[in-house]
């Protein structure tokens, strides 16, 4: 078999696109060179990855089969490069790292004053965003990193490496009725407004049938504050002093589903690696490892 990655990519992107004129303007390329491909990967594989009978391409039962495989070669080959390019790569001249407006942005302080103690030469650009942002600028190459809480898959550019996983807690305001309900019941939360975290793209699953989406974790428990209804927030957001005073934790007893918010690392499968972004990968896990054990500590001792 002759098979090229050109053509697995011709292949994929069509799947990915819908059609072989949509694949041809996302690789930048004539409709017919893709088409072309797609055909001469047919012959080399022997069998049909699509069924042109209909108005648009369709996959057949082995291009469903063939496209698993195709992604697979895909994403290694990807790699591959990656590798090659952090070999050949030494120190960055500059980064820009984005980063979820939710993640504890006391622990990133401390690790960007090791940076500019680290490398002072280094230019860098710091943005941040909602989730569904930071997936984004990453994947468009606008950000070299990205720190983010992962909720829905990613798309397959972009790899995750995580770092660490975050609690959630169920807040209200001092004044709202449920304050006064230590461990409420499903039933109890069903009674008033929930505040959802969502993004452009995906939308939490709420758990009472009234409920409004929010793309920010602290406009949503500032309008807990306000009495606005409850809300499901990542630990660290409940315990910070801005809110102290103002809002009332409540028992997750009579919450099943899982309460725990993953968070991590995300760059592009085929964005290479120099010294200074692989001390970066190092430095944060080691951040979030020694504040686990700093954490273990403290409670073994109370």
């Amino acid at each position: 078999m002759n098979w090229s990655i050109e053509q697995l990519e011709a292949f994929v992107t069509a799947v990915n696109s819908g059609s072989f004129s949509a694949a041809a303007r996302t690789l930048g390329k004539a409709q017919s060179r893709v088409s072309t491909a797609i055909a001469n990967l047919e012959v080399d594989l022997g069998f049909k990855l699509f069924d042109r009978s209909a108005r648009m391409p369709v996959l057949t039962e082995q291009g469903q089969q063939m496209l698993i495989e195709a992604n697979a070669v895909i994403a290694q080959c990807e790699r591959l490069n990656s590798r090659a390019m952090s070999v050949q790569t030494q120190d960055e001249l500059a980064l820009t790292i984005a980063i979820d407006e939710a993640v504890p942005i006391s622990a990133f302080e401390t690790f960007f004053y090791k940076t500019a103690a680290t490398f002072p030469l280094l230019q860098l650009t710091i943005l941040n965003g909602s989730r569904d942002d930071i997936a984004q600028w990453v994947d468009e190459k606008k950000a070299d990193l990205g720190v983010l809480f992962l909720d829905e898959q990613l798309c397959e550019r972009l790899e995750f490496f995580s770092i660490d996983s975050f609690h959630q807690s169920l807040i209200v305001s001092v004044d709202h009725p449920l304050a006064k309900v230590s461990v409420p019941t499903i039933a109890q939360l069903n009674q008033y407004r929930q505040l959802v975290i969502c993004d452009l793209l995906t939308k939490s699953k709420p758990i009472s049938a009234n409920c409004w989406h929010i793309d920010s974790y602290y406009h949503m428990t500032s309008l807990v504050v306000k009495g606005l209804g409850w809300a499901l927030v990542p630990e660290h957001i409940a315990d910070s002093q801005w809110y102290s005073g103002e809002i009332t934790e409540l028992s997750c007893y009579h919450i099943s589903d899982s309460l725990l918010i993953e968070m991590g690392l995300v760059k592009r499968r085929d964005k290479g690696a120099g010294n200074i972004m692989n001390w970066m990968f190092a430095e944060v896990n080691k951040m979030f490892i020694e504040a686990k054990l700093a954490k273990r500590s403290v409670s073994a001792k109370s």
